[in-house]
Parts: structure tokens; sequence; C-alpha cells
């Protein structure tokens, strides 16, 4: 949808004239299952955003209308405590902590578009949270440090609508640079914008179709087996907090005295952390290749030892490795479906895209959906 056509849209219903702000999806290159080990991420924002326009109501009654969905839902600032179960838990959540953080916001209009696709792991819930916030805060000419807006953000889906998500779907999509891909340090918050050139390769993100009933409970189960982990660690070495404290050379001293399954997933995270860092090394003198190796290494390493891959995302990864001019190929996001993302050169990102779509299909049954990326702007306000 044409920003035009939203412009008009929210001013034949709401009969005002609206400020407009997006926010973009994320894919995240590598660093998978790090963040809630203190360890290191490195996503890029998306070229598909969520758009927000808004305008400011007299009273205290939000009101909004999805242009996708074709649905609009109301609800009261003044009786705004308890999710609904609704789409629109991620505006009421972020409206909500908003408020709880002491930004008393007047009643609003909101319009919203998205192109980020729903449920496929590119983080379109982030992209509504952030970009609903800008709207929020604009009907008050405040602005947010970025860092504690993404904290914000986080907490409205934690608490409100009670995924518990890490923070760096919401600090990407706030903190995302053109041509950059993103180093974040999920303890510290501190972060590096690493230039991605986009003139020889682009990033294919393959959407399996799938995602499987299980990934919520090993999910939880993942988070246990580490932890337990780092507490056998800890009699030997009492300083270290999280997995990311521990090098691979320690831990080959000690993952002898691991229960096996737990030793293999403080594995998958600390050498995870470690090909981090070193892509982020090889982007910076441009060697991609070797980039490419390092996301193959990821896939494999979340597939054998930390298990949280499935048929398909392997299925696919195993098609898009086998194509000219795929650099690297890995699952994405939490494991169990969901996407891959794919390097790739760029004068072979066609028939890439036209193959794996064929052969996937052919395979499983599934037709995926694919898009072909560039790393793209963080969230802000679209200047009319």
């Amino acid at each position: 949808m044409h920003i035009e056509t939203i412009v008009s849209e929210f001013k034949a219903r709401y009969h005002a004239t609206p400020r407009l702000f997006k926010a973009p999806g994320r894919v995240n290159l590598i660093g998978e299952h790090t963040d809630y080990n203190d360890g290191f991420v490195f996503p890029m924002a998306l070229d598909r955003y969520t758009h927000v326009a808004v305008a400011p109501r007299a009273d205290r009654r939000v009101d909004v209308y999805s242009a996708n969905l074709k649905e609009e839902f109301s609800f009261s600032l003044d009786n705004n405590e308890h999710a609904q179960h609704h789409w629109s838990d991620y505006i009421a959540g972020m409206a909500h902590v908003l408020e709880k953080a002491g930004y008393a916001l007047p009643g609003a209009m909101l319009y919203i578009h998205s192109d980020v696709p729903v449920g496929s792991g590119l983080s379109s819930s982030a992209a509504l949270e952030v970009s609903s916030a800008l709207a929020f805060l604009s009907l008050i000419s405040q602005i947010i440090p970025g860092p504690e807006l993404a904290r914000l953000a986080q907490k409205a889906e934690n608490q409100f609508v009670g995924m518990n998500c890490g923070i760096m779907d919401q600090f990407i999509s706030i903190h995302g640079r053109a041509d950059h891909a993103l180093l974040l340090d999920c303890r510290s918050l501190n972060y590096e914008l690493v230039p991605l050139d986009s003139s020889h390769a682009r990033i294919v993100v393959c959407n399996t179709m799938v995602k499987h009933e299980l990934g919520a409970s090993a999910y939880n189960q993942r988070r246990q087996e580490c932890e337990t982990g780092v507490r056998i660690m800890q009699k030997q070495w009492p300083e270290i907090k999280a997995l990311r404290d521990v090098t691979l050379e320690k831990f080959g001293g000690i993952q002898a005295d691991l229960p096996a399954v737990v030793a293999r997933r403080c594995r998958h995270v600390i050498s995870e952390d470690e090909r981090v860092l070193e892509s982020v090394g090889a982007l910076k003198h441009n060697q991609l290749r070797y980039f490419g190796e390092k996301m193959n290494a990821s896939h494999d390493s979340l597939r054998d030892d930390y298990q949280v891959s499935c048929d398909e995302l392997d299925q696919m990864v195993e098609i898009a490795r086998a194509q000219p001019g795929c650099m690297g190929a890995r699952m994405t996001g939490g494991g169990f479906g969901g996407c891959t993302v794919n390097l790739v050169e760029l004068e072979q990102v066609e028939a890439f895209c036209a193959n794996v779509e064929k052969m996937y299909q052919q395979r499983t049954g599934h037709k995926p959906q694919i898009y072909v990326s560039v790393p793209s702007q963080g969230a802000g306000e679209k200047i009319l």
C-alpha cells in the first residue's frame, strides 16, 4: 500500500490529518539462542515495514484500524490493564507500559498497514510495538532514547502480551541502518553497526511455511539446560554468570563433567557467540564467503547440538546450499519451523529463488514464501 493511500484512507475514516511512523521487521543473520545467555546477536532490519498513521482524540479512547485485517478495535486508556488475546494487544500493551513509565497519553486514532509477514519469524510484533510507540509519543511531543524505547517495547510484549521474548527484535527495529547489520551485546546493550556490502550479494529469507507445536516447550527446556550448565560450571569458576562468560577452550576442559545433553546445549551457545564475533570480523574485511561458512556452521550446530531444527528447515538449507552462488544458509529464529536466511551472490539471486521454491515444494508439498532483502533503515517518522 502506498503512503498516499494510507494517508487518504486515514482522512476518510477519521476526518483528521495524521502523522505517519514506520518500523521494520528483522532477520537475525547469526547468533541464535545466545540472547538469553547474555551473548551476542547479529540481526539486520528488513526493507519491510509496519506503518502507523496517528492523530489525537480529545478523550482517552484509542481507536485502531488494521488495513491488512480489515478489522477495527477500541479501548480506553483508563481501563487498559489486561490483554484481550487479540492482535491489538501489542498496541494496547505499548500504551500501557508508556503510561506506567510516566507518559500521560491522550486518546488516539490509529490506522495500521504492514508488509512484514505475520507468523514467519520476521518480527512483525516488534515492528507493530515500535511504530505504535513512536505514534503515541508524537502526540505528547516526547522522544525516548532508543535503548530505553526498546526496553519498554520488550516489556509490553513480556508483561502485557505474555510472550517472553528477548530484546533483539525491538532493538534492531529501532536502531537498524541501511546497508548495515547490527552487532548487539545482549548483556550491556552496547551495539555496533557493521557495513554489509550489498553490491555483490543479497540476503534471501525463505519461509518454510511450517511451525511445529513443540517450539514453546522446547524453548523453555533449552533455557533450563543452559542454566544447568552454568550452575555446574560455577562450581569450578564462580565468576561466570552466563554461558557468554565461557570460552570454547575453557569448555573443552569441563564438558566431560556435564550431562551429555547439557554439554551439547552449552557447546552450541559458546561456539555460536564465537561465530558471531568471527562473522563481524569477516564482514569488516568484506569476506563474504567466510561469513557464509560461519552461517553454515551455525545451522549445523543448531541442528545437531541445540536440536531446534526440523526436517523442513533442514531440507530448505540443503536445497539452498546446493544452488550456485549460495555462500551460506541457516535456520533463523527460535526453530522448529519458520525461516532460513541465505547469503547469495547478486547475479545468482533470481535463479536461486526459482530453484529453491520449486525444489522445496517438490520435496515437502509446501509452497515457500521467499523475500530478497538488503539491510534497511530503522524506525522513524515518514515525513508527508
